[in-house]
């Protein structure tokens, strides 16, 4: 509102003859304002929503973990060499069927499994029914849980399921789980 007012003291002050231009000029700087109010005020909403969640969605890791690579390595921890793991891999669980399910993914387990553990180590802890206030759920975090339907009808129990849509929402967007975790370092989620 300020941006306007001051924009109508303005056209004031210098007279008739540019006041349809100024006023195009007034109303695009108010828009423009408004919108990154609007933008701001949306992002604030989400904080305040996110910092009044007690829901735990991954236990911590013990010291005997692998420290992840700082965002720069990251990028290049494929060439760098494979980035370990966060423990052992427990036959059975959703972290071996993940394993066991990479190469037909056309990835090798050794280069990208420890960058496909830390991502959703951290984004659910390798549980199937890892929910946030958001709506996303399951391994991978889909938001909504619902689009994982396209993966299975049992989509929101079975692990492997979860794990066949995550490769692929991995695989259409970052390329690799790599590329996804290196994403996740730089923005907090992929």
């Amino acid at each position: 509102m300020a941006v306007v007012l001051g924009g109508y003291v303005l056209m004031a002050a210098t007279g008739p003859s540019d006041r349809s231009a100024q006023a195009a000029t007034v109303t695009v700087a108010a828009r423009r304002a408004v919108a990154l109010l609007e933008q701001e005020r949306q992002q604030m909403i989400a904080i305040a929503d996110a910092s009044r969640s007690t829901r735990v969605l991954a236990a911590p890791k013990l010291a005997t973990t692998a420290v992840p690579a700082p965002p720069r390595a990251a990028a290049r921890s494929v060439s760098a060499g494979p980035v370990p793991p966060l423990g052992p891999v427990d036959p059975g669980s959703a972290r071996a069927d993940a394993q066991n399910m990479m190469p037909s993914y056309g990835w090798s387990p050794a280069a990208y499994f420890g960058c496909l553990d830390n991502l959703w180590s951290r984004e659910s802890g390798w549980r199937y029914n890892a929910e946030n206030p958001s709506g996303a759920y399951g391994i991978p975090q889909a938001l909504p849980g619902s689009k994982m339907a396209t993966a299975g009808a049992d989509w929101q129990t079975n692990p492997v399921t979860q794990i066949k849509w995550g490769f692929g929402y991995i695989k259409g967007r970052y390329g690799n789980p790599c590329a996804a975790w290196s994403y996740w370092q730089a923005h907090g989620s992929y």
